[in-house]
């Protein structure tokens, strides 16, 4: 049974993630629901009156023109605490400002959030609570698995959010329209049919000041073990009943336990690198080894690539490719579906007989379909051509829709927490073998494709 939230309790409120994404997802979500009342409290380690946290708001809430009655309620009475969460008294007082069915999010450093949740066994607090948190969650499968165990100690699994923003766009529904609404996908929809499927996720942007946190996970844990696992499982699922929260993170889950490394081999499956000095439109990056705060002897890996395999009668024998990276020569968010050529031309007809090729294209979402067709000239000889398309509006923010679901109560879009623990126990070996220098560590300047001796994909 869902419960709508009365209060949102941000921790880490003075952090950037509040004011970069949180608060603007927020204020575009209450511009959409005029009539409803939310309570905002953040509560943080700086020293912030209500009338600079009231600023803060404001100004957030103002990169996405947020207005109306419920934008003007929440700034009235939203207030904001200075205080060390991870005690439990001054815990409990923070706790005692919310009213009704209160939701925490933890928009803290992971260790942070797992001594908090510690310091929350030891005090009493509404039994409406509900928890939501960012990646990662956990360090590994044994960390994971005794992450869960905590936060079960607290509130039922149904109360808890592990936030991927991946699964905050329409992304995820688009995915399932094209796929179960379309009698020409669903049925080919296979390793009959389907010859590889490729995920890609490559930036322009470099560290960006982040190496705190980037220099301990790299590209491998910071995407692919969340986020484009989490795509990938959407992609690869059977038809689920409903697009309730139990049936559609079902068949998710179904998926990532029978996924594997392609061949059980990481030095065939995977492939990491990472970036020297270069320039990407006009602009000087150094060498990774040389950013502020990134010590080199850790050899993290700014490009990443795995290659995994979903053990099912649908998809035995398909190659599906994980890829991101930053520092490149071109922003390319993409899902590249790649199908199978057709068995046999008719004598006469002349063309390369190239695969049809779907491309769905992330933020903003549209979607690319690659055919051969009879063009204006020879009659007999075969051109490419695309049907283009778009998802409806892209400008919803995807902490909108996260927001949405803590706020409402349902947690369809969050990662369950066995889906956390398959994330690291399908690249647990990839991770292993890189630690271990049985992959080489390649090098690519930034603003180029990668490394040189490396095979696009897609």
């Amino acid at each position: 049974m869902t419960q709508r939230v009365d209060t949102l309790l941000i921790f880490g409120a003075s952090g950037d993630l509040t004011a970069r994404l949180l608060l603007p997802g927020l204020g575009q979500l209450l511009t959409d629901q005029p009539d409803r009342r939310l309570e905002l409290i953040g509560a943080g380690g700086v020293e912030y009156t209500d009338e600079q946290w009231k600023t803060i708001v404001t100004t957030s809430f103002s990169e996405v023109e947020a207005e109306g009655a419920a934008i003007d309620a929440l700034l009235a009475s939203t207030r904001y605490v200075q205080a060390d969460v991870t005690d439990a008294k001054q815990l409990t007082d923070v706790l005692a400002l919310a009213t009704g069915n209160p939701a925490i999010y933890f928009a803290l450093p992971p260790a942070v959030a797992a001594a908090v949740v510690t310091t929350l066994q030891t005090i009493e607090f509404p039994p409406g609570l509900t928890l939501a948190l960012e990646k990662p969650f956990g360090l590994d499968v044994p960390s994971a698995i005794a992450l869960n165990g905590e936060l079960a100690k607290l509130v039922p699994e149904n109360q808890i959010h592990r936030v991927d923003h991946f699964l905050g766009r329409s992304t995820v529904f688009n995915i399932l329209g094209l796929r179960f609404a379309n009698r020409i996908f669903e049925p080919v929809w296979n390793s009959e049919h389907i010859a590889s499927i490729d995920v890609v996720y490559d930036e322009q942007l470099g560290l960006e000041g982040r190496a705190g946190y980037y220099d301990k996970a790299g590209a491998l844990v910071d995407m692919i073990q969340s986020h484009l696992l989490q795509v990938m499982a959407v992609l690869a699922m059977e038809p689920p009943s409903t697009l309730g929260s139990d049936d559609l993170r079902d068949a998710k889950e179904i998926v990532l336990r029978a996924t594997r490394l392609w061949n059980d081999d990481p030095a065939t499956g995977s492939r990491r690198a990472r970036y020297t000095a270069g320039d990407i439109d006009g602009r000087s990056l150094p060498s990774y080894a040389d950013e502020k705060g990134v010590d080199p002897a850790r050899e993290t890996e700014t490009l990443a690539e795995v290659t995994l395999e979903v053990s099912t009668w649908r998809w035995k024998g398909v190659p599906i490719t994980l890829r991101s990276g930053k520092a490149l020569v071109e922003r390319r968010r993409e899902i590249v579906v790649t199908f199978k050529p057709a068995n046999q031309l008719p004598v006469g007809l002349t063309g390369a007989n190239a695969p049809t090729v779907l491309r769905l294209f992330l933020a903003p979402d549209a979607m690319s379909l690659e055919i051969d067709i009879n063009g204006p000239g020879d009659p007999y000889e075969l051109e490419r051509t695309s049907l283009d398309a778009t998802f409806g509006d892209g400008q919803l923010l995807a902490y909108r829709e996260v927001l949405a679901g803590i706020l409402d109560g349902d947690p369809t879009l969050g990662v369950r927490g066995d889906s956390a623990v398959e994330g690291w126990r399908i690249l647990a070996p990839v991770i292993a073998a890189w630690r271990a220098d049985e992959v080489p560590l390649d090098e690519y300047p930034a603003g180029s494709e990668g490394p040189s001796e490396w095979k696009r994909i897609g």
